[in-house]
């Protein structure tokens, strides 16, 4: 009996080894609770490089006039298209072939083409990018086709690329008897590394002691934590927001360090600002979009439609059997219907949160045309707090 008690006397905790045990059955039950409710969601975070951009370091637009050969009988009618035959009569001057005159071709496996492009930042004469080939003429498909060498011009006039290469048209089609089958695009195709840039575009990258970041979007808050992270990791008076669009740097004058100075600069990492609270409306396809900070404010809605119904029947009027002289005429009978359905005053409580606006839109029942213009409505009321755009 003794012999027990002591047992039982030697397990149970002593006095500082209660009190341990109960702070940690504490901790483990906040622990507990703090994963039953769900820790706090971190503000989304976003880089530089996704929000800004290098100002004067850009792409540059490329297009061209050229000629598709060796088409499968889809090509121009060239009696209706006479650029495509002049096209390649000057092309074949340059090889030193020259046509008659009065000479007329009928070209079946040819087509008249616009080449563009776009030439990147920095490209170096000999590297090669890609060129999108569309026709203008009236070639039914440039399947199979291969673009002869053309030049692609700039805006200043300048030849900064040549394009040749086998067309890529990620399509098909047949057509015989007056029936036609066609799946997807086919008078236009892409060539892939299809042109060598010749000419290189210079950029202000390496001028001047100050780099300017240009916002993707207008927003002073943005801009000043663009600045206050870059002084941050860079030191004070590293950068200086302009505007609302622009944050000027203050860069290494030698190019290497000024490399890696930007490559450090796009990394850093800011808290995401709300945009402006903004609903873009399509009228021609009937689309809503709006942003997170679209609000409701109390209002009351009524919604009912108007239909107009308007049939015609025609009536024969015939004369009689025994007349002498007479004519069957035809009349119509119209018939007018005008039907309104009942429209019920629904009010629409205070949406703070994007969810319960489009769950109160939703209990309206109205379609995306009507929608579009019961929110025209409730802006003019000034119970939403966002700027209409319609595109």
């Amino acid at each position: 009996m003794n012999t027990r008690s002591n047992t039982r006397a030697r397990l149970a905790p002593t006095g500082p080894h209660r009190a341990a045990l109960r702070r940690l059955l504490a901790w483990s039950a906040l622990v507990l609770g703090v994963v039953a409710l769900g820790w706090p969601a971190p503000a989304q975070a976003i880089r530089i490089k996704e929000i800004a951009a290098v100002q004067g370091v850009r792409s540059n637009q490329l297009t061209g006039f050229g000629l598709v050969v060796g088409l499968d009988g889809t090509g121009d009618q060239t009696t209706q298209m006479p650029y495509t035959a002049q096209g390649l009569n000057n092309y074949l001057q340059q090889l030193g072939l020259t046509l008659p005159a009065d000479g007329k071709m009928q070209l079946k496996n040819v087509a008249a083409v616009l080449v563009t492009a776009q030439l990147p930042a920095f490209a170096q004469p000999g590297q090669m990018i890609d060129v999108t080939v569309s026709s203008v003429g009236n070639a039914k498909s440039l399947r199979g086709g291969t673009l002869i060498t053309t030049p692609l011009k700039g805006a200043d006039g300048e030849i900064y690329a040549l394009a040749q290469g086998n067309l890529l048209v990620g399509g098909a089609g047949a057509a015989a008897g007056g029936s036609k089958v066609q799946i997807n695009h086919l008078s236009a195709g892409r060539i892939p590394s299809g042109a060598q840039v010749e000419r290189s575009v210079p950029t202000p990258f390496a001028l001047g002691n100050t780099i300017d970041l240009g916002l993707n979007s207008a927003d002073f808050l943005t801009a000043r934590r663009v600045a206050e992270a870059v002084n941050a990791r860079m030191g004070a008076g590293t950068a200086s927001a302009v505007d609302g669009r622009v944050v000027r740097l203050i860069a290494p004058a030698n190019t290497d360090a000024r490399v890696s100075f930007l490559a450090e600069v796009e990394e850093l990492q800011l808290e995401a600002t709300v945009p402006a609270a903004r609903v873009i409306i399509n009228t021609r396809t009937g689309s809503i979009v709006m942003n997170q900070a679209v609000t409701l404010g109390p209002c009351a809605v009524a919604h009912g439609n108007l239909s107009v119904s308007i049939s015609a029947t025609p009536v024969i009027s015939q004369p009689n059997p025994l007349s002498t002289g007479g004519q069957t005429v035809v009349t119509e009978k119209t018939d007018i219907q005008i039907t309104q359905d009942n429209g019920s005053l629904i009010e629409m409580n205070a949406a703070p949160q994007l969810s319960d606006l489009v769950r109160m839109l939703n209990g309206l029942g109205a379609t995306p045309q009507d929608l579009l213009a019961i929110l025209q409505a409730i802006k003019a009321a000034g119970a939403m707090n966002a700027e209409l755009e319609v595109i």
